[in-house]
Formats: structure tokens, C-alpha cells, sequence
């Protein structure tokens, strides 16, 4: 049976992406066609650690359609079809594999730091191998054939560590949000 979304959960939905959307903000450009770091797999490890898969796949889902219909909520406060198209868009929608993986290990697992840390790292592999395999397609059609090695080296293997940097300190502030949302169940 669906549930309706009562207006808290819309508010938080709002708040998520407005939360991701800064944290895409938080960015450190580098030289095409590298990925920028930004603090994003924070933000939406933390609000999906906190919110679950249905409030957390929503929001995440309501942060690309801002960006798709031009609210520059990207990295380098861009917007638009063209960022998620582009070579890095891949990694954009990855997000929703990360969203599934944080948000189900949270509710059926709990939110202890090691399920938490785990599903993140599931869920950001996932998002790094599904934005690579985008990147080395759409950079294929644009620039000419690019090998998988290549690609990493430009789009993930720079990232590993501060990716993890990053899950960390979602992990570690998750409980303590999910706790001050008044989300807790009995048990």
C-alpha cells in the first residue's frame, strides 16, 4: 500500500535537496574533463542514512529535476538537461543507486556506524561504476574512444579517499539527525 507523504515529509524532502544542492556548491573545480570534488556523496549519504529509501530516493530525485530544469543546484552552480547529459551526468544519476542502497540498509538494518559505512560504500561503488561506464560512453561520442583505466584515473581513483573522508563523518551524524527529526521508532 503507498503511503502519502504528510507535509513533514515533504519539508524534508526540501530541505534534503536543498542541503545536496549546497553541498554541490562546496566545490573544488579542476581542469576538464576531470570531475569537480564536491561535498554531494555527503550530503546525500547523510540525508538518506537519515530519511530512508522513500524520502530519501525523493529527494534525491527532486534535486535532479531542479538541476534538469535549469536551477543551477550542480556543482559550479550550473543547471540543465546538458550537465546531466554531459559526461559527469552519469555520476548525477548514480546518486539514485546510492540513495537505494543507504536508505534500504538503514531501515532494515538499522543505522549502526558499520551497516551504515557499508551501505555507503555499496552504494558510492555503485554510483562510481555506473557514472564511469556514462562518462567513458558520452566522452567516446564527444572526444574520440577513452579507456576504462583512463577513466577512473580522471573520475575515481582521485576520489576514493576523500569519498571516504566523507562517509565517515555522514555515518557518524546520521544517528544524531535521524534522533532530532523525531523519526525514532520504538524498539
Amino acid at each position: 500500500m503507498r503511503e502519502k507523504m504528510t507535509a513533514r515529509d515533504i519539508a524534508y524532502v526540501g530541505l534534503g535537496a536543498a542541503l545536496i544542492a549546497v553541498c554541490a556548491w562546496i566545490s573544488i573545480p579542476l581542469p576538464q574533463p576531470l570531475v569537480p570534488f564536491t561535498l554531494q556523496t555527503f550530503g546525500v549519504c547523510l540525508i538518506c542514512a537519515v530519511l530512508g529509501v522513500r524520502l530519501g530516493l525523493w529527494t534525491v530525485a527532486v534535486y535532479l529535476l531542479l538541476g534538469a530544469v535549469g536551477v543551477p543546484v550542480f556543482s559550479g552552480f550550473r543547471g540543465g538537461v546538458g550537465v546531466l547529459l554531459g559526461t559527469t551526468g552519469g555520476y548525477l544519476v548514480g546518486f539514485l543507486f546510492t540513495a537505494l542502497c543507504v536508505g534500504l540498509a538503514a531501515e532494515r538494518f538499522g543505522r549502526r556506524l558499520p551497516v551504515l559505512l557499508a551501505a555507503m560504500a555499496a552504494g558510492i561503488l555503485i554510483c562510481y561504476a555506473f557514472g564511469t561506464a556514462w562518462f567513458v560512453v558520452v566522452y567516446t561520442r564527444k572526444s574520440g574512444p577513452i579507456g576504462v583505466m583512463t577513466a577512473l584515473s580522471w573520475c575515481v581513483f582521485p576520489y576514493l579517499l576523500p569519498d571516504a573522508v566523507k562517509l565517515i563523518l555522514a555515518a557518524a551524524l546520521s544517528k544524531r539527525l535521524y534522533n532530532l527529526t523525531g523519526r525514532v521508532k520504538t524498539a
